[in-house]
């Protein structure tokens, strides 16, 4: 009996890659440097080819990016994978990590509103800036500066 082989899929240029990534050239070249993907092969011209698989990781590094991971962050867990293991309980870490920087940052909106709602409220004297104010240099706006 023959065993039957698997289609080998061709390798892709980088502009194959671009095309059907929607990744720019420029940014693969850097994630290449960052580590990140790999080029699995150079044509006898010197240019990159790459193995299909380099889609998905392309599709997965544009998620992650989305949800606010940084390109070190994404690194950190393509390398985990890259050693065959499965990255999820790293992600976690991240993704909790990022959930608690978003309610700090939350927090700090929340009373930075509260400061600049009670600046315009209209019960404000600040708002009553009369014309005798105009003679001093030093003021710029009482609101501001009350």
């Amino acid at each position: 009996m023959v065993a039957i082989q698997p289609e080998k899929k061709p390798k892709l240029l980088i502009g194959q890659v671009q095309t059907q990534s929607g990744v720019s050239i420029k940014t693969i070249r850097y994630y290449e440097e960052q580590g990140l993907v790999k080029a699995c092969d150079r044509t006898e011209g010197g240019f990159r080819l790459f193995n299909h698989e380099v889609i998905g990781r392309l599709s997965f590094i544009k998620r992650s990016q989305s949800l606010g991971f940084k390109l070190q962050e994404i690194k950190q867990i393509l390398d985990i994978h890259d050693r065959g293991q499965m990255p999820c309980h790293e992600v976690r870490h991240k993704i909790a990590i990022k959930v608690a920087e978003i309610d700090r940052k939350v927090a700090q909106l929340q009373q930075l509103k509260t400061e600049l709602l009670s600046l315009v409220d209209q019960n404000n004297p600040g708002l009553t800036v009369n014309n005798e104010n105009m003679g001093d240099r030093e003021v710029i706006c009482p609101i501001i500066q009350q």
